[in-house]
């Protein structure tokens, strides 16, 4: 497994036992396969974050991620106040489309979403609150970087997911994009061309959270 380094060696690994676990629980042995670090150090360090709610066990005793980590994700989404704003603009983008619908900012040469709502059907597109994606796939990414066409957004078909397509559009404050809205979903619903059909409302809800935000136009 590859891991982020940061020059700080016992973070840069707390962070990699943290990743492994993300998308589902890991006992000790599998931990220690998918971190690639030592058993004595997979175990020390896994038994560090349980004891800060970072990591608990589960039924099963494997490690998971801890309860500390919800608190810890909601002040962190506060601190991006136009997540809260968005609220009602991404709920009702994602009630008019029947697709998930999302709100990213940049971080450096990443985008975060910060707030997510999915869609009510079976077969639909999950992206985290909190999950970290590239600029340079998917239309959040292009929006994000002013790579937006005349319509005021950005279609994606198939870029950073096989079989799932996007429409984005930039939120400006002046002439500065400080995040992006989006719906995406599998291509048999949205098409290979979802423009024309999403386009529209994703640059409404663009407009409406610059609005609520308070955002200079």
């Amino acid at each position: 497994m590859e891991h982020t380094i940061s020059g700080v060696g016992v973070i840069d690994k707390a962070i990699g036992v943290l990743a492994a676990v993300e998308h589902e629980p890991l006992a000790l042995t599998a931990l220690v396969e998918r971190t690639g670090f030592s058993r004595a150090t997979s175990h020390r360090l896994a038994s560090a974050l349980e004891f800060h709610g970072l990591l608990r066990r589960d039924a099963e005793g494997r490690f998971t991620l801890g309860t500390r980590l919800v608190s810890l994700g909601e002040a962190a989404e506060r601190a991006w106040p136009i997540a809260e704003a968005a609220g009602p603009a991404l709920a009702d983008l994602r009630d008019a489309t029947g697709e998930s619908a999302q709100l990213y900012v940049r971080d450096g040469g990443r985008r975060i979403c910060v707030a997510s709502l999915e869609s009510p059907h079976g077969l639909r597109t999950i992206v985290a609150a909190g999950a970290v994606l590239p600029l340079d796939q998917g239309s959040g990414g292009r929006a994000l970087t002013g790579d937006v066409g005349p319509d005021g957004y950005v279609v994606s078909v198939g870029e950073r997911e096989a079989g799932v397509a996007s429409v984005s559009a930039p939120i400006h404050s002046g002439t500065t994009v400080v995040a992006a809205v989006s719906v995406s979903g599998p291509i048999e619903r949205l098409t290979r061309d979802p423009g024309p059909t999403f386009g529209p409302s994703v640059v409404i809800a663009a407009s409406d959270i610059a609005d609520a935000a308070g955002l200079k136009g």
